[in-house]
């Protein structure tokens, strides 16, 4: 058995209105060799409703990554990195910025509230690839196995 097969797939939540670019993200995990689940949401009311387990999403997992575009209809990726921010059961999910947006400003402000990577379109993939290596590090350490006894 593979290490890819062991303990449970990491929940990765997509936000993304482009399904060319959502479809490349896709690809990168998938050549990144990511044991995951994928759930993929098309504008941030989508995100806020997915991560609030609402309306069509009641039975959504709690996702261990957010993948996060920026600029989106009906609320914007900047709207939802700062809701998620705020949210005492939700702001510990660490959360990739992924934008065409080259602008110093959006950067900033998402600096201004801890988001975890910012990465320019289009993706980098060694870079994409090792944010997400890093993110898993990080959940792993996170990680109590039960004792031996």
């Amino acid at each position: 058995m593979s290490n890819q097969t062991i303990g449970r797939p990491m929940e990765v939540l997509l936000v993304e209105d482009s399904l060319t670019d959502a479809a490349l993200t896709m690809s990168a995990l998938s050549k990144g060799k990511f044991f995951h689940r994928m759930t993929l949401v098309r504008d941030g009311l989508e995100a806020m409703e997915f991560l609030h387990q609402e309306k069509i999403f009641a039975r959504a997992p709690r996702p261990d990554v957010i993948l996060l575009d920026l600029i989106m209809p009906k609320k914007d990726g900047l709207e939802v990195l700062a809701e998620v921010k705020k949210d005492f059961d939700l702001k510990a999910i660490p959360i990739v910025v992924m934008t065409s947006s080259e602008v110093e400003e959006d950067r900033l402000k998402c600096e201004l509230h801890h988001v975890d990577s910012y990465i320019i379109k289009p993706i980098n993939l060694s870079k994409f690839v090792e944010v997400l290596r890093q993110i898993k590090r990080h959940l792993l350490a996170d990680v109590i196995l039960p004792s031996a006894e």
